[in-house]
């Protein structure tokens, strides 16, 4: 939902793009269904049904009011790096863009394992950037003050781009509620991702 601009732009640039979901979507008890609906829109981004794992854990339910343990996370997603030897590694910030805990735990856990030093060296981690609700919903027009500010990372899509984010969002038949279809026509999240990086510890310190 927030992510489309830079997955388009890394799947045109040939980036081999995996796509780690904690969590089936089970709050309203459609979990079979978002699971299929989050591999239609995938797929239509570019991502192959290969490259995606989605856990469904009994310890991460799909609620906006549920805390996920950082331990549990954080280990989940280390197993994944490891196991795919990945240099990047995309996420939420601290504020989760709708401030969904889920999003924000999820922050965290990557944060937990940044400054414990258990990221490889060669990993970059980045956080995609939170902006107020004016910006948010300010579509295209916000795309010159994102690329002017400062960032790490700056994705953007045009109109082609752009239709392509919005038919992936179609995918999601069961959550287009009113307000996401206002989301897909108004929110610069369709057109622009900016990223910080998430700051790494040390690793291997030996103290004498």
């Amino acid at each position: 939902m927030f992510f489309a601009p830079t997955i388009i732009r890394l799947i045109e640039l040939n980036a081999s793009v995996h796509l780690l979901c904690l969590s089936e979507g089970d709050y309203y008890s459609q979990g079979a269904e978002r699971k299929q609906e989050l591999l239609q829109s995938c797929a239509l981004l570019g991502i192959p049904n290969s490259r995606i794992t989605i856990v469904d854990h009994k310890n991460l339910p799909d609620d906006p009011k549920a805390e996920w343990k950082v331990s549990l996370v954080s280990s989940l997603i280390a197993k994944h790096i490891r196991a795919h030897s990945f240099n990047m590694v995309l996420t939420f910030d601290g504020s989760g863009v709708s401030g969904h805990a889920n999003h924000i735990a999820i922050y965290k856990a990557v944060s937990h394992l940044a400054s414990s030093g258990q990221v490889p060296n060669d990993c970059c981690l980045l956080s995609l950037v939170t902006v107020g609700l004016f910006r948010k919903y300010i579509s295209f027009l916000e795309l010159p003050l994102s690329c002017l500010l400062p960032t790490r990372l700056c994705c953007c899509v045009g109109l082609q781009g752009y239709r392509q984010a919005k038919n992936a969002m179609f995918c999601h038949r069961s959550q287009l509620l009113w307000f996401r279809h206002v989301y897909i026509i108004f929110s610069r999240y369709m057109f622009v991702n900016t990223f910080q990086i998430i700051p790494q510890g040390p690793k291997n310190l030996k103290i004498y």
